[in-house]
């Protein structure tokens, strides 16, 4: 995982080069492995000999935001939570040890991050937990592919001080070091059998490989377990694993050629997979992948839990999250789940220990049947009163106005009413006035090889915006030249903005599908045009020769907030993303808090970990216009965004999400004036109904009494009757509505006084269609003459008396004689 700074368009933080989608014919061997839910293990209550090995994946992010975003939010960090809540559990789940994978930190030459690390993993030393630890990439000071181990300068590596051997010798477990230091080996024992865990090194040399060999051979009976940062990778499918030219590596090297690694466990690739491979001895070897650095919080605090289940010959895998269950329930969001249940986020591993490991040690023997599934037990105890996130209202929009239209909008970009190809000079409407954007021409954007046709405005839209279009950038590409995008005016009042009390800025983005790193990455979605680095007082930013704002995807897919605060000497403030999918609409919302003087980036409504601090509003370029899908390099336009940008809007304070694009208008505050109540007297005449409610909802008018208005802009409404009711009985219920989403209803009745009719029990419907003067009756279809109207009603009436329900309080205005 990269720093999060920016990085030149041209280098990536990890290298894959050589990397291998598929191994060779025949040497993984899929068909041997068949994965089964964790649901179909043994039963809960039959017992066996098992125990669980806990693995925690990359923590580097909450060692690295620990004080500034994890301590201030919650007074604790999910690396924290977690070690606590494995020693709290050791003996409940009878875990006889805990291996680490690496990228301990992310930064190495940052001592806050090994001090929080430090305190983790302490807690581990102080319950006598037992553990292993091996540097990542983001540990070492240079984790360059064409470095090894050997290549370091040793005195200066930070693991060495925090937790290389003089540390790891105090772990009850620990039985020695390379000669490095950064590559260690334990031993545990569980349930009556010793395993070997040996933990390597990020890039280990050709001399560690041969150390590794040298312990396995001294420990000629003991099953081995390998862990380190980097084996196996996932494909592009999230779900398939592929093989590393890295990976393959240690397979020729070290692990084909010793029997007894039956399983490896690495980190480095973000989500999860797992295969089967087949040793130079014709046997198994399970390679497993996990790592959630990119999910919400740095990992949301998750963690494997490997059961070996000797007596039922599986491992049962499963990814739980203590984090999660220890946070306080208002602060958690539909992402915290105690559990993933992910096709290799849940699953069983079938393997008959006793034949794999027989050529080893054959006197392999099972322990004594007296645990139950610790699997489920570990669930008990992670749900045991945990109550989840409050459901999520997300309704879908009901017409293109059903959204909350707020004070303070500067502009709104909608696409709406437009589609097709937008060409050369053609505007989109800015709906809140006074910043159309204009797409700029090919010639005088410099973009050589652009297309009229590369821009299109189409109904793809995200679900939850209110926008039924959206206007999509095809063919971008950084090393060819070929980018488009749309701008303000140079007098447009938006582009002098310093948002000094604050801003939300908000955007819906998909990425297309077609985006690959070396075409696309560091596009930009919407920035502010001119060169940061020309801009009087900011510092020089050696990456920042684009606007002074900008809104971009890094190359690793991650969204980037990037803006010169109004106080330009504080330098650049950041914001930074978890890794974004393809071809899915993300909802994107900016707000900067001057009261904080944090800024916060929220993605799909989850708030991101790693946010900007000591920041208020934006310095700018003055009179320089706001680009929409395309970037700035040192005054050149360019870096064109590749996917559909939906409705985007910019406004000068602060709003909550009850506020932003993907809440609905609110519909609760319709009112009816004055209904009439109970009994009214014969000699009562009503013409009118009317009330309160949303400016541009439609109210609909329903029952004995029907009809249709829209509310002005004053927030009024009224149904105007072709005629007096007379006498009878009368019902009718009100809802306002924006297209297909209606509020709740307001319902009343009433009786107007009259003689008794021969046919009780029938009501009439008194339409307001009026145009001929006609009136239908509900109850037969038939259509009368004004002048027959009464006569009509006296037969079909009741003169019964029916109290009012109303469900708001009203204020006056039914008018009548």
């Amino acid at each position: 995982m990269p720093p999060a700074t920016p990085r030149p368009p041209s280098r990536l933080r990890f290298i894959r080069a050589g990397a291998i989608a598929t191994a060779a014919a025949g040497a993984i061997a899929l068909s041997s492995f068949v994965a089964v839910p964790a649901s179909q293990a043994a039963p809960a209550d039959d017992l066996g000999s098992r125990f669980t090995l806990a693995v925690l994946p990359d923590t580097q992010f909450y060692s690295r935001y620990s004080a500034d975003q994890f301590q201030p939010r919650y007074g604790k960090d999910p690396y924290q939570v977690q070690t606590e809540w494995l020693a709290e559990n050791r003996d409940a789940l009878n875990i006889p040890f805990v291996t680490q994978l690496g990228d301990i930190v992310d930064q190495s030459g940052q001592e806050r991050e090994w001090v929080a690390a430090d305190n983790a993993m302490r807690t581990l030393d102080d319950a006598d937990v037992p553990y292993s630890t091996a540097p990542g990439n983001h540990d070492v000071r240079d984790s360059n592919d064409d470095l090894d181990d050997t290549a370091y300068d040793l005195s200066q590596e930070p693991f060495l001080k925090w937790f290389g051997p003089e540390r790891a010798k105090n772990v009850s477990t620990y039985e020695g070091s390379d000669p490095t230091g950064l590559s260690q080996y334990h031993v545990f024992e569980a349930e009556g059998q010793q395993y070997l865990v040996l933990a390597l090194s990020w890039r280990v040399s050709d001399a560690t490989i041969a150390w590794a060999d040298s312990v396995i051979d001294a420990h000629p009976t003991l099953p081995v377990i390998l862990t380190t940062h980097q084996v196996i990778d996932i494909d592009s499918d999230a779900i398939s694993p592929k093989e590393t030219e890295y990976g393959l590596e240690l397979w020729d090297k070290l692990i084909t050629s010793n029997d007894q690694i039956f399983l490896t466990i690495n980190g480095h690739f973000h989500g999860e997979s797992h295969l089967v491979k087949t040793n130079d001895f014709g046997h198994s070897v399970t390679q497993i992948v996990i790592d959630y650095q990119m999910a919400y919080e740095g990992g949301d605090g998750y963690l494997g839990l490997f059961e070996f289940d000797l007596s039922h010959n599986a491992i049962t895998v499963q990814t739980a999250s203590p984090w999660v269950t220890w946070k306080p329930q208002e602060k958690l969001t539909s992402y915290d789940q105690p559990f993933l249940e992910g096709v290799n986020q849940q699953f069983v591993v079938p393997i008959d220990f006793a034949a794999r490991f027989a050529s080893f040690d054959p006197t392999f023997a099972v322990g004594p049947a007296t645990q139950p599934s610790l699997s489920q037990k570990a669930r008990d105890i992670l749900l045991d009163g945990f109550t989840g996130p409050d459901p999520v209202s997300t309704e879908a929009p009901g017409n293109s106005d059903d959204y909350v239209d707020v004070a303070g909008t500067l502009a709104h970009w909608r696409f709406t009413g437009n589609s097709g190809v937008v060409a050369e000079g053609q505007s989109v409407p800015d709906v809140a006035g006074g910043n159309d954007l204009t797409r700029v021409g090919i010639a005088e954007s410099g973009a050589t090889n652009a297309e009229v046709g590369d821009v299109t405005i189409g109904s793809d839209h995200a679900y939850l915006s209110s926008d039924d279009a959206s206007v999509c950038f095809a063919n971008a590409d950084r090393n060819n030249s070929r980018y488009s995008y749309l701008e303000t005016s140079s007098d447009a009042p938006v582009n002098n903005e310093s948002f000094d009390n604050g801003y939300t800025i908000e955007s819906f983005l998909k990425i297309d599908k077609s985006w690959t790193a070396s075409t696309n990455q560091w596009m930009m979605a919407l920035i502010r045009a001119g060169n940061r680095n020309e801009m009087p007082g900011v510092p020089y930013d050696r990456w920042g020769n684009g606007g002074p704002v900008v809104l971009g995807l890094s190359n690793l897919k991650e969204f980037q907030w990037s803006v010169i605060p109004n106080e330009p000497g504080l330098g650049d403030r950041v914001n930074w993303s978890g890794e974004i999918q393809l071809d899915t609409w993300m909802h994107v919302a900016i707000v900067n808090d001057p009261a904080t003087r944090a800024t916060t980036m929220y993605v799909n409504g989850a708030p991101v970990l790693r946010n900007a601090t000591d920041n208020v509003g934006q310095s700018f370029v003055p009179d320089a216009p706001w680009l929409l899908g395309a970037g700035m390099d040192s005054n050149q336009p360019g870096a064109g965004w590749n996917g559909c940008i939906g409705e985007t809007r910019i406004v000068d304070h602060v709003l909550d999400q009850s506020e932003w694009l993907t809440a609905r208008a609110d519909l609760t505050g319709l009112t009816v004036v004055d209904a009439p109540e109970g009994s009214l007297p014969a000699t009562t005449k009503l013409t009118t109904f009317s009330g309160t409610g949303l400016p541009g909802a439609e109210v609909r008018m329903s029952g004995s009494i029907a009809g249709t208005d829209v509310i002005d802009d004053d927030g009024r409404w009224s149904i105007v009757l072709p005629q007096a009711l007379t006498a009878g009985a009368y019902e009718a219920s009100v809802v306002q509505a924006l297209g297909t989403r209606e509020s709740a209803p307001v319902a009343f009745d009433f009786t107007i006084e009259g003689a008794a009719v021969a046919n009780p029990g029938t009501t009439p419907t008194i339409p307001i269609d009026g145009a001929d003067g006609s009136v239908a009756l509900a109850n037969t279809g038939a259509e009368l003459p004004t002048g027959a109207i009464v006569g009509a009603i006296l037969l079909a009436l009741l003169g019964t008396t029916v109290l009012i329900r109303t469900r708001r309080r009203r204020a006056s205005g039914l008018s009548g004689e």
